[in-house]
């Protein structure tokens, strides 16, 4: 349900753009400490994967507003990610962003890979997931209701986030940003 609803000509599509998406805008943001660098970076490597895509023969988009907000949620979100790891590991945020994005990077192959390996559940917690769910909606047109709790989950962990590294050292906001990641994957797993 949450990976692959519908199998579409290009089933890794989606998760192979996400995984772009999110390398680049969290350790790109990570790496050089600013939250805008960060999307930049995440927008120049989806339009350059959708691109990829189109000459390897993807059909065309079912619905590029859908595909747009897509990208656009999962670049702030991960850039946002990313932003906090520069803040709250100094110079090593962008090992720790390395390593987020391969954990979820390993977990989105294997569930690509073989569908039924993983529980739901599991799924629902990782915004990479999230991303590929919105994006897999644009691209196979199964309509925006599946893309609405993934896209909403991005929106609302990016602003979380986004308070958190604000208000760094602080450390009460954590609770504020797990708690709305913990809720938003309950919407995204109990959602469509």
């Amino acid at each position: 349900m949450l990976l692959l609803a519908h199998a579409p000509p290009f089933p890794a599509a989606a998760p192979i753009l996400a995984v772009g998406l999110m390398g680049s805008g969290m350790i790109g943001a990570a790496a050089d400490g600013r939250f805008l660098i960060g999307i930049l970076l995440a927008l120049v490597v989806g339009a350059g994967l959708l691109l990829l895509a189109k000459g390897l023969g993807l059909p065309p988009l079912q619905d590029p507003l859908l595909i747009g907000l897509a990208v656009a949620a999962a670049c702030i979100s991960f850039a946002a990610r990313g932003a906090l790891f520069a803040r709250s590991a100094a110079g090593k945020g962008w090992l720790i962003a390395v390593l987020v994005v391969a954990g979820e990077a390993g977990i989105l192959a294997t569930a690509s890979a073989r569908p039924d390996a993983l529980p739901e559940w599991l799924l629902a917690l990782l915004p990479a997931q999230w991303a590929s769910m919105a994006i897999q909606s644009a691209l196979t047109d199964t309509g925006t209701h599946a893309a609405n709790w993934a896209l909403l989950a991005l929106a609302g962990t990016a602003a979380a986030t986004l308070l958190v590294a604000r208000l760094w050292p602080r450390r009460w906001p954590y609770l504020v940003m797990f708690t709305a990641w913990l809720g938003l994957s309950a919407l995204v797993y109990l959602g469509p």
